[in-house]
This record gives C-alpha cells, sequence and structure tokens, in this order.
C-alpha cells in the first residue's frame, strides 16, 4: 500500500485502534500507521536532525571555507611579493667568477657553494667529521639550507610529513637548523641552476650563510652518511620559510631575486 505523507499528526480512527497512534512529524522517516480499515500502512516521515549536529556541521563547513580562503590568500600573496624584483646590484662577473648552484625538490630550496673559494674555506665550519662517514668530506662542494628543526628531523622521507608538523612549522619555531650536504660539483642535467658570483659577492653570500649559525650550536647526524644538521639562528614562519632564507641569501649577494620568496618557484624562476 502507497504511503501516506503526514504535514502535522497522524490518527487513526478505528474505535478499536484509536488512541495507539498520534505522532507529530518533524523529518522523513518510515513508520507503519493504522488505516481505516485496520491494516498496516507506512507514511513517509523525515528524521530529525539534532540541532547540535547541525551547528557542528554549519561551523565546520565555515572553518574549510576560511582555510581555503586563506591558503589562497597566502598562495596569491606569495606570487606577489616573488615577483617584485629586489636585489641585482652585483657587477658582472670577471673572469675570477665564482659559481654557485640553486637546487630545488619541490617545497625546498638550498645554495650549493664549493668548499674552497673567493678566501672563504667551509672545511673549518662544516668538517668531515661530523659525517657519520668522513670519506663523504672529500667532496668538494657543499649544499646548505636553513629551516624548521622538527621538521628537517622528523621527515627523513616525504612519506613521513605531517599535517601537524608542517601546522607547527608555519605558525612560528625558534628551533631552525642548518641542513648540510657535502657533494661533488654538479654537472649540467643534475636538475640545479648556475649562478655566477663576483668574488665580493660570494664573500656577502658566505656572511650571509655564516650569520645563520648558532654559535656553540649542536651537530646531529643527517639522514645519511654525507650530510650533517647544525644549530641555526632565526625563527621559522608561514612568513620566514626555507626558500625566503635562500632569496634573502641571494639578495645579500647581490644575485636579482623577488622582494619575498616563500615558495621554491618564487627563487627558481629568477634564475
Amino acid at each position: 500500500m502507497a504511503p501516506v505523507r503526514c504535514r502535522r499528526f497522524i490518527t487513526n480512527d478505528n474505535p478499536r485502534t484509536a488512541g495507539l497512534f498520534k505522532l507529530r512529524i518533524d523529518r522523513t522517516a518510515i513508520i507503519p500507521v493504522p488505516d481505516r480499515t485496520g491494516h498496516r500502512q507506512e507514511a513517509a516521515v523525515p528524521t530529525h536532525i539534532p540541532a547540535p549536529l547541525r551547528t557542528a556541521a554549519t561551523a565546520t563547513g565555515r572553518l574549510a571555507a576560511a582555510l581555503c580562503v586563506l591558503l589562497f590568500g597566502y598562495a596569491l600573496a606569495g606570487a606577489i611579493g616573488g615577483s617584485i624584483p629586489a636585489g641585482g646590484a652585483e657587477p658582472r662577473p670577471s673572469s675570477r667568477a665564482v659559481t654557485i648552484w640553486i637546487e630545488s625538490n619541490g617545497i625546498h630550496t638550498a645554495i650549493i657553494v664549493p668548499k674552497r673559494a673567493a678566501g672563504v674555506d667551509w672545511r673549518r665550519v662544516f668538517p668531515a667529521r661530523d659525517l657519520a662517514d668522513p670519506r663523504y668530506g672529500g667532496y668538494d662542494h657543499l649544499a646548505i639550507g636553513w629551516g624548521e628543526a622538527a621538521f628537517f628531523l622528523e621527515t627523513p622521507r616525504w612519506r613521513d610529513i605531517r599535517p601537524a608538523t608542517i601546522a607547527a612549522a608555519a605558525i612560528g619555531s625558534d628551533r631552525s637548523l642548518i641542513h648540510v650536504d657535502h657533494l661533488p660539483r654538479p654537472r649540467p642535467g643534475d636538475g640545479a641552476r648556475a649562478v655566477l658570483l663576483s668574488e665580493a659577492g660570494y664573500r656577502r653570500l658566505a656572511a650571509y650563510i655564516a650569520a645563520s649559525l648558532a654559535p656553540r650550536g649542536q651537530v646531529h647526524r643527517g639522514y645519511g652518511a654525507y650530510d650533517a644538521f647544525y644549530t641555526a639562528r632565526g625563527r621559522y614562519s608561514a612568513i620566514t620559510t626555507c626558500n625566503a632564507w635562500t632569496g634573502a641569501a641571494l639578495r645579500h649577494a647581490g644575485v636579482r631575486m623577488g622582494r619575498w620568496t616563500p615558495f621554491p618557484t618564487t627563487v627558481m624562476w629568477w634564475l
């Protein structure tokens, strides 16, 4: 028998069953209701959604919308900041130019420098004895990057990244590290982009990197046998990211770069 839709009340006029069914209708549900012949039929009634659940659903939706707006605004601000030129005071390098490289893994950028150039010797700052295997100290270049300590130490692989780690780093952390890889000179096709600096520009870059190191800081073993972490200065946040540090270091060396470079792309598109 077809269901009967009821707006306010369902009543049964059968004298033998009168008073047994009198229901108020709030939301959709299917309930049995005797008809005038005494037979059972079904009435379509909407189920009631508790007010706390409706309130929670509304709040969750608003929070998700606000988060989307925030992320879009951050991405837009980063794109604008990265497109505004700054720096570029570095004179044209001479025949004694120092070649550095910038590498990116899609999330993080690092600066690759020779261990000895223009009077700067990094072997005293980042000695081979800090490595799990000191033989890698025989390589003649270093990849240097700055970042948040928990993100560096707790995410040796991309699959180890957790939303809570990203959120904590974005909110802000005073625990920062310098990550140093010992590696050979990059070759064409490795993905790193070469930048030529004058000797004076390279020394300014080296001074910026050295100033980011904490004096008498700790040394932490790296992900493999060829790298290590060093306690650094500076507060990491969504504004001062690892890529913003790379951009600031290059601007200090006189390289034309975006004014604010929070993303790898905002660094790499200038090179």
